[in-house]
């Protein structure tokens, strides 16, 4: 078990991702699997980032070009670009734990999450290229990805969220993840209830697995 001053270091990182704010479904249901870490751990730190709220800006020319320029010689914009994307990646960096609100758009996960990924994949500091190939430097760190949908796409050709998640967060060496769906919540009134009532049975059944991997690396 974790003694006080252990539980004090556990560190939780929660990304919200949908535009829909107070009425996100994948929010709600992220807010859900904190609340059952800090039952378990009411010391431990909690960091939100609300992508929705507050909007990362995407990768673009200017921001390659601030990327690839050596940091002595940037320019005051240009420096001050590269340090919004390193606030990113120190947030990741000093998680134990990582909760991820996903909710699907069009089949894939929103601009928000994508303009995050691209901010904090950076080779040589959370990926490297080594002979064996791409080495992930965010190891050790457990990941909950509450997704919600509208219809039921859960494996199926249909889900193309799982895969991609799976294969950029494991680029990153993130790949100890738990996925918690809730599914048909635009089907109506009764599959909304049966969506909610599902996940939070996945919330109930996985939680009892990612606190125990905290502990067992704590103590």
């Amino acid at each position: 078990m974790i003694d006080d001053s252990m539980e004090t270091t556990m560190n939780i990182l929660q990304i919200n991702s949908s535009a829909r704010g107070r009425d996100s479904h994948s929010t709600r249901l992220a807010n859900r699997i904190v609340a059952a870490l800090r039952a378990d751990h009411p010391r431990a730190s909690l960091t939100i980032r609300d992508l929705g709220q507050f909007p990362h800006p995407m990768l673009d020319e200017a921001a390659v070009g601030a990327l690839f320029t050596p940091a002595d010689q940037r320019s005051p914009a240009q420096a001050a670009r590269v340090a919004q994307d390193d606030r990113l990646i120190a947030e990741l960096q000093a998680a134990h734990i990582v909760v991820l609100g996903v909710p699907m758009y069009n089949f894939g996960i929103p601009v928000q999450l994508k303009n995050w990924i691209d901010a904090i994949a950076r080779k040589g500091v959370t990926f490297r290229y080594t002979e064996r190939g791409p080495e992930g430097l965010l190891a050790g760190k457990k990941v909950y990805v509450a997704l919600a949908r509208g219809g039921r796409y859960r494996n199926t050709p249909r889900d193309h969220q799982v895969p991609y998640l799976k294969t950029v967060l494991g680029f990153l060496g993130l790949d100890d993840i738990e996925f918690v769906y809730a599914e048909g919540l635009a089907m109506g009134p009764h599959a909304e209830r049966e969506a909610y009532a599902d996940a939070m049975a996945q919330i109930e059944q996985t939680l009892g697995r990612g606190t125990s991997t905290f502990e067992a690396e704590a103590a």
